[in-house]
């Protein structure tokens, strides 16, 4: 099991902290740039109790992503948005209490080389990286770089990750892992997959680090399921149909915190 002190840097810290106090876990996904005004969700995410915010850099090819994550990062595209308005936009927030993860594409990572990217991560206030196209044994150079910047890089593992694949991922994981509920694209989905308990067991069984679960997690009651196998959950499309569908920050609050209130919920239930 990994040391639960080992490189825990502020996310892991923030998070680690939450959760040992009980709480289930709760980090909503934005793809930036998808409004104008586009950090007022931000804030309205922290309002509706969001343990950290996945910020989505949008890409022309998103090969991990399902229908409403591609449309949502197209039309930030097409309004215009690129890595560094996006960083610009970041720079000028106020502290909203809680950690913001950047989610890319490696290509994305390699325009600028990955230590200037991290590097321009720190100065936008940001303090972890998903970056779902780079496996563990590619992964190196990045989360070497990452660290030294001060960024926490957070790996996926998905259900048909062998269990030694699994240690690896969890040992050069930061801030969290991300379960990958489904062998699959982001999306919603009717109902919580039945390979998610198997695999946030399986991940429990090398690290102490917090496991957040994410795709296909769009509804209250899949959230409540989730906590009781993952110390939190990552909810995206669900969010972006929203936002696609015109609903402003005021309406993800209301939305979130019906999420908050179902892993409440679940951490209340005796065990």
């Amino acid at each position: 099991m990994t040391n639960p002190t080992l490189a825990a840097g502020a996310v892991e810290r923030h998070l680690r902290a939450r959760r040992d106090a009980g709480r289930g876990l709760l980090m909503p996904y934005v793809t930036a740039g998808i409004t104008p005004g586009w950090t007022d969700y931000l804030r309205a995410f922290a309002a509706a109790g969001a343990d950290a915010i996945e910020v989505g850099l949008p890409f022309s090819d998103p090969t991990l992503d399902g229908v409403t994550i591609q449309q949502a990062g197209q039309a930030a595209l097409d309004r215009g948005a690129s890595t560094r308005r996006v960083l610009a936009d970041l720079s000028g927030l106020p502290d909203l209490g809680v950690p913001l993860v950047v989610s890319t594409y490696y290509n994305l990572v390699l325009h600028d080389g990955p230590r200037e990217f991290c590097e321009a991560l720190r100065r936008a206030g940001v303090g972890g990286l998903i970056v779902p196209d780079l496996p563990v044994h590619e992964a190196g150079e990045l989360t070497g770089v990452a660290e030294a910047a001060g960024i926490e890089p957070a790996l996926l593992a998905s259900p048909s990750t062998p269990q030694a694949r699994l240690a690896e991922i969890a040992h050069h994981s930061r801030g969290f892992v991300y379960a990958v509920s489904v062998m699959g694209t982001t999306g919603e989905r009717t109902a919580l997959a039945a390979s998610a308990a198997e695999l946030t067991g399986r991940i429990r069984r090398v690290t102490d680090r917090p496991v957040l679960l994410g795709f296909g997690i769009s509804t209250p009651d899949q959230a409540r399921e989730a906590r009781r196998h993952a110390d939190g959950v990552v909810v995206g499309a669900a969010v972006m149909r929203r936002v696609l569908d015109g609903a402003g920050p005021d309406d993800l609050k209301s939305f979130l915190m019906t999420l908050r209130q179902a892993l409440d919920q679940e951490c209340d239930r005796p065990r």
